[in-house]
């Protein structure tokens, strides 16, 4: 899993930097929400901080990264308004390998479309 990481990291860095394709629902200057290439839901969106500061994983957040975490969750809002799932919508955060984390460039899921069912896991 390991080798994955760098691949990963250039994977976002190229989609941040417009360097690669990819289906762009919302962008400021802080933050990017693009289409999921494997939804796992009609609606699903990665919304990813333009700009790391270390933050790999919310298990390594610092109160440094407070703004920045509010400004993603605010993005996911706007994205849930967006896709029509204002009325209903997940927010999923996986942090860390135990939690199936696959690209270490902390990212929110969006996911919609339909109804979700609890417990998710």
């Amino acid at each position: 899993m390991a080798a994955t990481v760098p691949f990963s990291f250039l994977r976002f860095d190229k989609i941040i930097n417009k360097e690669i394709p990819s289906s762009i629902v919302y962008e400021d200057e802080k933050v990017l929400a693009f289409r999921d290439i494997s939804p796992q839901a009609p609606v699903h969106v990665l919304v990813i901080p333009k700009f790391r500061d270390g933050l790999t994983e919310l298990g390594k957040a610092e109160a440094r990264h407070g703004e920045i975490l509010g400004e993603l969750l605010y993005a996911a809002k706007i994205v849930a308004e967006k896709e029509g799932i204002l009325d209903g919508f997940r927010v999923v955060i996986n942090s860390g390998p135990t939690a199936c984390q696959s690209v270490y460039h902390l990212h929110l899921h969006v996911l919609g479309g339909r109804q979700m069912n609890w417990p998710p896991g």
